[in-house]
């Protein structure tokens, strides 16, 4: 049921957001262990990942500023944030810049096609810009919090989203389905749902699943879990790069250095099971709650928010880069 209450509803939502904390006294700390940092240099062309840095004060307020998405084009980015002039305790905005060389610029709510007097969050774009998947606290699903989709016919359009569909009870449930990200592989014709929950039957408090897209309806199949990828602990939000060879995880399990961190996991095709997740190691993560990731086209800019100390607010979005490897 959603809450009504004010007060309540801020908690759901940062619940959501959190995907909720461990236990205290759940192992932290840098382990002696290897990290995905470790043999950056041997995974699929890429070099280490940068120190994180800080998208600044016209991005982050002293708010809640998480769940970023970027588009294709990298020229927007997509934010849940509970900052002042939204319709709900949290709501999708976006930012535009120019170039990739220019500097974002304020985000701008999204309206009421995408946002609702509830909790609206976690969007996530298709690889050609005229989908928008994200999470939504609003009455009238499924059962708990369901996922969404709005369309566009201009992807160039940032506020030409039509008004959200509920992706109905095959891919939502009674239980909790949040963080969703699309892919789409050019190679087997697949399209597949990534997204989080709770439902019965996973492995930990959320779990990862896929829902593949059946037919030219574009209808998604229920949801089957990715035990690969999950653990005992909440494994949530999860980003894909392009050819699907290569994933990130946000996740609470054990041997990790904050509440959470961020995990990367391989593959060798599509149709291959995912490695056992890496965590990104202390160049990333932090010892506060690091999550949400999001990958550029290119795979070489992770976006992700992050409540380490230096921030502006109750949590920030950060970007780290790395370089491709010639080969």
């Amino acid at each position: 049921m959603i809450a009504t209450n004010g007060r309540i509803a801020r908690l759901a939502v940062l619940a959501a957001l959190a995907v909720a904390c461990g236990p205290d006294d759940r192992p932290v700390g840098p382990a002696a262990k290897v990290t995905a940092h470790d043999i950056a240099d041997d995974q699929l062309a890429y070099g280490p990942w940068s120190a994180p840095v800080n998208l600044g004060p016209v991005i982050n307020t002293s708010f809640i500023d998480a769940d970023p998405a970027i588009s294709k084009d990298g020229l927007s980015l997509y934010i849940s944030t509970d900052r002042p002039g939204g319709l709900g305790d949290l709501d999708i905005w976006v930012s535009q810049r120019a170039s990739v060389d220019d500097p974002w610029g304020p985000p701008q709510p999204l309206g009421p096609n995408v946002n609702s007097n509830a909790a609206d969050l976690a969007p996530a774009l298709s690889p050609d810009g005229h989908r928008m998947y994200f999470q939504s606290f609003r009455t009238g699903g499924c059962g708990g919090v369901d996922l969404y989709v709005s369309h566009r016919h201009d992807a160039k359009d940032d506020f030409g989203w039509e008004p959200a569909v509920n992706l109905g009870c095959v891919v939502n449930t009674p239980s909790d389905e949040l963080f969703p990200t699309f892919f789409e592989d050019d190679v087997t014709g697949m399209t597949t749902l990534y997204y989080a929950s709770n439902r019965p039957g996973g492995l930990g408090g959320f779990d990862i699943y896929t829902s593949t897209r059946s037919g030219d309806d574009g209808a998604f199949g229920p949801g089957v879990l990715v035990a690969e990828l999950n653990s005992s602990g909440r494994d949530s939000r999860t980003a894909i790069r392009r050819d699907g060879l290569e994933i990130f995880v946000a996740s609470d399990r054990a041997g990790g250095l904050g509440d959470r961190d961020l995990y990367v996991s391989t593959r060798a095709s599509a149709l291959d099971a995912w490695s056992t997740p890496l965590n990104l190691g202390p160049v990333v993560n932090s010892a506060a709650r690091d999550g949400a990731p999001a990958l550029s086209f290119d795979g070489t800019t992770l976006y992700f928010f992050s409540g380490r100390l230096g921030g502006f607010g109750g949590s920030d979005l950060y970007v780290t880069t790395r370089q491709r490897i010639d080969q």
